[in-house]
């Protein structure tokens, strides 16, 4: 199968392409740097279309109906003159609806195509997208979720006229997902077709969001990023970081017993830090009433010792790095942890709660 993406280079279009190459399929690209007139040869080699070219923000107003509706138009006439009933993917929008310029050309071209369809027999898939966010699309052009997600990672002012005003999303992985089950022949012949999951969100709620990712390398607290929108909206806002944000500092506490350091904090699942201990020292001594954390020796060897803090029952862990396991501290059981070993001990833990100083649910007790 060879698959004709016309707008190859747009947003939805880069991310489809390299989703059909990853899949192995062929693809045929049509770009603005290739002439209508070669459409005829380009269509007789081809096994399927997705037609994603369109005018998004012209100069000139015009240009909706020259580019959308004309380009439509030629590409109606090329298949009309090979006479081959090549399926069509049609990405159209929830504007074709509005009356205004834009929506206007899209729905012409809509029609062009569903005229095209009863006359040659190109099954067609329109899909009338709302708005559509992830990697690659450009910024400060007609995506706001671009624009802020672009903006807020460089530290570059927004503009936002109105917060209330809401927006219906839709994802460009889920938007190329069902497109490619289409020409799989895993959707056939539904002449309107929609992407799921849709978000709605507004303007004023998407940019506190992206400003809470941008201010959680500070803070260190993600938001759930794992699923679902925030997790495809971080994603998002991450593709538009330069290199230079690729890495980012943490802080670090240093004192004669070595470091520790915050990693990663979430909301409501505890946080991530690690340790390091000289040859001889001994940290904690110390029980929780709730706080329970799991310890991971990457490197040095450790001495676990434990002891409970009513029946002053103990025990004690011999661990080391060639050794992946866990061990847990427990509420009520007061713990330390000692380097026994010649070299510097790195030890990774994870909490279940945030540290707060003000209520740190930690209560020394020797073990």
């Amino acid at each position: 199968m060879i698959v004709l993406v016309i707008g190859a280079n747009g947003f939805i279009g880069k991310n489809l392409v390299t989703r059909l190459q990853e899949l192995g399929i062929a693809v045929e690209i049509f770009t603005r740097k290739n002439s209508p007139e070669s459409l005829p040869d380009i269509l007789l080699k081809v096994d399927f279309i997705i037609h994603l070219a369109g005018e998004n923000r012209p100069l000139d107003e015009k240009d909706f109906d020259i580019v959308n509706a004309g380009f439509t138009m030629s590409l109606s006439k090329a298949l009309r003159q090979i006479n081959r009933p090549i399926p069509i993917i049609f990405s159209s929008s929830i504007q074709a609806s509005f009356n205004n310029s834009y929506g206007k050309s899209k729905l012409k071209a809509e029609k062009i195509l569903k005229k095209l369809e009863i006359d040659v027999g190109n099954i067609l898939y329109i899909f009338r997208l709302p708005g559509v966010f992830g990697k690659w699309c450009k910024p400060n052009y007609n995506s706001v979720v671009a624009t802020f997600c672009h903006n807020i990672s460089h530290n570059l002012p927004i503009q936002i006229n109105d917060p209330s005003s809401s927006l219906k999303l839709v994802h460009v992985d889920d938007v190329v997902k069902k497109f490619i089950s289409i020409i799989q022949g895993k959707l056939v012949n539904n002449k309107e077709v929609s992407v799921k999951p849709e978000y709605s969100i507004s303007i004023g709620e998407l940019a506190k969001q992206i400003k809470r990712f941008h201010d959680s390398r500070n803070s260190l607290i993600s938001e759930r990023l794992g699923a679902g929108f925030k997790g495809k909206l971080y994603s998002t806002y991450a593709s538009y970081f330069s290199p230079k944000h690729f890495s980012y500092p943490i802080p670090s506490f240093v004192d004669d017993r070595g470091v520790f350091s915050e990693v990663f904090k979430t909301k409501d699942s505890g946080q991530f830090s690690f340790f390091t201990s000289e040859p001889g020292v001994i940290r904690g001594r110390h029980y929780h009433h709730f706080k329970t954390e799991k310890f991971l020796v990457i490197s040095g060897k450790a001495r676990f010792r434990f002891r409970n803090i009513i029946t002053n029952e103990s025990h004690e862990i011999f661990n080391s790095e060639g050794k992946l396991e866990i061990i847990e501290t427990v509420p009520g059981w007061s713990h330390e942890i000692a380097n026994i070993g010649k070299e510097k001990m790195i030890v990774m833990l994870w909490a279940n709660e945030i540290f707060d100083h003000n209520k740190s649910d930690t209560i020394p007790f020797d073990v």
